[in-house]
């Protein structure tokens, strides 16, 4: 009897100190996402983008976002600004597909729904899944953007969320000014120049190489009326939510010529049927929707020196897509 009066004690002292450290931790809102009814010092210090971005995608100095993985990383919301005039915030998260993506849309857009105008979205083959369920490549904390206030409350009871307390409180007691660029742009030109100096023959061999070489050609798509794309349905429904003055550009970035699929080959044709299937669901939805189109067979494509590797491109072509972008929002009605 004892025992069992001391293991039921045990147990309710340790539910109620969980509970307490939880609402203690929901309070003082480590990561920023402006859920606690005491603390809404906007600010973080630099963390990884995906746990950062809650704290950026909430900030209301910005009304617009750039997101997509580390293809769109480059494009500068300062140079996009000067060019637009729209305050962009740069939400990218290197390694993200749809899913985490439209995580992101959807926690930026419950801030400032009808605030928002304009998103800024890089689509590239991770969007041209066939399966529903959209799979993510890597982990990603979902429950950080969730909209129940139950599933964020589960995800913060996690180690390297307690991690965060200790620097959290010293920013907003003063203790400590540290805070990361509001903006969220990495401009890794430089660190992957220095990656590229000490890698020269690889990168080399990289860029050289054919991978399409040996594909088979075909007068016509092979999978013609066989190819679903679900992240186009996603996309189209983001649309259709939007008001009626917000912009939405599809940003399709560049492959390096060797990594472009030939045309008449199947990916080629893939890649075609996708980028069809994704602007035809934000052009039937939205009136204000543009696409930046990239991947195709252009100048810029063709130049090693304005490339790291086959997928990421350098500041010479980060720039002239910015110039593309500014002109699409101008152009839009």
């Amino acid at each position: 009897m004892l025992w069992s009066r001391f293991a039921i004690t045990l147990v309710a002292g340790a539910a109620v100190a969980l509970a307490l450290m939880l609402a203690v931790i929901y309070l003082i809102d480590p990561y920023d996402t402006g859920r606690s009814p005491v603390f809404s010092q906007a600010g973080m210090r630099a963390l990884a983008p995906a746990m950062g971005n809650a704290s950026r995608g909430r900030n209301p100095a910005f009304n617009a976002m750039i997101v997509g993985n580390s293809r769109i990383q480059l494009i500068s919301p300062e140079r996009l600004k000067k060019a637009t005039g729209l305050d962009f915030v740069q939400m990218s998260v290197p390694g993200s597909g749809p899913s985490e993506q439209f995580a992101l849309i959807e926690w930026f857009l419950r801030h400032r729904k009808e605030l928002a105008k304009a998103l800024l979205v890089s689509v590239d083959e991770l969007w041209c899944t066939s399966d529903p369920a959209l799979p993510s490549e890597r982990p990603f904390p979902f429950w950080l953007y969730a909209a129940g206030a139950g599933e964020y409350a589960r995800g913060l009871l996690r180690w390297e969320v307690l991690e965060e307390v200790p620097p959290r409180l010293a920013y907003l007691l003063g203790l400590s000014a540290e805070r990361s660029r509001p903006d969220g742009y990495w401009d890794y030109d430089a660190e992957y120049t220095q990656r590229g100096n000490r890698m020269a023959a690889t990168r080399h061999q990289e860029l050289e190489a054919k991978p399409y070489a040996n594909a088979p050609h075909y007068d016509r798509d092979p999978h013609t009326g066989t190819q679903a794309f679900p992240a186009a349905d996603r996309i189209g429904a983001v649309a259709a939510s939007l008001p009626d003055d917000t912009a939405l550009i599809l940003v399709v970035p560049p492959l390096y010529i060797n990594a472009l699929p030939p045309g008449g080959t199947e990916q080629a044709f893939r890649l075609q049927a996708c980028k069809a299937a994704l602007t035809g669901a934000v052009q039937k939805r939205h009136a204000r929707t543009a696409v930046v189109d990239w991947r195709v067979d252009r100048p810029e494509i063709r130049n090693p020196a304005w490339f790291f590797d086959t997928i990421h491109y350098r500041q010479a072509i980060a720039q002239a897509i910015e110039a593309e972008i500014a002109q699409a929002l101008w152009k839009l009605p």
